[in-house]
């Protein structure tokens, strides 16, 4: 029986954003507000009137549902080999934990790379709905680099996916069914943040943390939450 680690999320403290740590070492860890630069505290539970992204949802999108905090399991054939308990139980029943970091690297993703359509696009674990794409502005070596140096796959605001009804057509790129942009200036169809930082999906997934730093927002994904097939039309 295979044994998966569990990482706790806790609050940036002023040294990092990065603050993923084990259960047992959250109990000795108590972080003051004082220790807390106030830019970076602003953007992590706050969404001002000039910070545009991320976008903000309320506790009440990961409301009990029929599935835990969905209305459903996650796929039972999931990309990259990603473990289906796992899977379930981070998307599911489960606001605070992640993989443990680096188990993206023991799937198949990264021997896969070279095969793998670019840009990648990630879906929706349970519904199969497209929320990120990556790399979109920068390499796929700089996306890979960013990603294992924090332990989970990292997105950024140019990187998030736009339902090409919403853009203006002078401003669209054509990928398939949707629309990238290569700039902040997104519509989030389905990603959303609450004021801890926690980053889900309207329908209830949990997907990660948004754990901002000097160069902005950064959402750390688990890749069992984006490693579902793409839902059917």
């Amino acid at each position: 029986m295979k044994v998966f680690n569990y990482v706790l999320v806790a609050a940036a403290t002023a040294s990092t954003a990065s603050a993923f740590m084990g259960p047992s070492a959250a109990k000795s860890v108590r972080p003051s507000s004082q220790a807390v630069p106030r830019n970076l505290f602003n953007k992590l539970f706050s969404s001002s009137a000039d910070t545009k992204y991320p976008i903000m949802a309320e506790e009440a999108v990961m409301s009990q549902k029929a599935h835990g905090t969905s209305e459903k399991p996650v796929m039972k054939n999931l990309r990259w080999g990603c473990d289906y308990d796992t899977a379930d139980r981070i998307c599911n029943f489960n606001r605070h934990y992640a993989e443990y970091a680096g188990y993206w690297q023991t799937t198949e993703f990264l021997k896969n790379l070279d095969n793998e359509e670019k840009p990648i696009k990630f879906y929706d674990s349970v519904t199969g709905k497209l929320l990120f794409t990556a790399p979109i502005g920068r390499s796929m070596e700089d996306f890979v680099k960013e990603s294992l140096s924090h332990g989970w796959p990292s997105f950024r605001d140019a990187e998030d996916v736009v339902d090409k009804q919403s853009v203006n057509p002078e401003k669209r790129s054509h990928r398939g069914s949707h629309i990238l942009l290569c700039c902040v200036q997104v519509n989030w169809d389905y990603v959303r943040c609450l004021r801890d930082g926690e980053c889900v999906s309207t329908t209830g997934t949990h997907l990660g943390h948004n754990l901002p730093d000097a160069s902005g927002n950064r959402y750390c994904i688990n890749l069992v939450s984006v490693a579902g097939e793409p839902e059917e039309d």
